[in-house]
């Protein structure tokens, strides 16, 4: 973590929030901020670069701590394990690649939050959508195209 620089503003982020400021606090959002739509493993290990004693379940509790907070998003796409993202502030979406799980941000679908209209609302006030586009990232979708196996239709 480079000194000063995401350490005072994340001290002042978890302040608003309420949260105490602590190391294994300001490891994981670090963590999370270098590496946006990691899962808990990948936190795990880029927070144990910086604090090497700190336990799978501190960082799992810090996860679980930042997200009620309101400081990162959980995304969990179907069939993947749950994501974090430092991203908040507005309502983008995420496009996931069927065969390797890479996951990157797509603002949102048109205009401003929810980015959809819902056919029905039911009663409810929606101020969010949440979309998933799933398909081949680029590496996957030039490897389907050069593979011997590949489904020439």
């Amino acid at each position: 973590m480079i000194e000063g620089v995401h350490e005072t503003s994340n001290s002042e982020r978890l302040r608003a929030a309420g949260l105490r400021v602590t190391r294994p606090r300001l490891a994981v959002l670090s963590a999370v901020a270098a590496h946006p739509h990691a899962g808990a493993d990948v936190v795990l290990h880029s927070v144990r670069a910086e604090l090497p004693q700190v336990s799978r379940q501190a960082v799992y509790d810090v996860l679980h701590a930042l997200t009620d907070a309101g400081l990162i998003r959980r995304i969990q796409p179907s069939g993947h394990v749950a994501r974090y993202e430092t991203r908040i502030a507005d309502n983008h979406h995420h496009v996931v690649c069927r065969s390797c799980g890479a996951v990157a941000d797509v603002n949102c679908a048109i205009g401003h939050a929810p980015c959809l209209t819902a056919s029905e609302t039911h009663g409810f006030t929606i101020d969010e959508a949440e979309v998933v586009y799933w398909g081949l990232c680029p590496d996957c979708a030039t490897r389907a195209e050069t593979s011997p196996d590949a489904d020439p239709a």
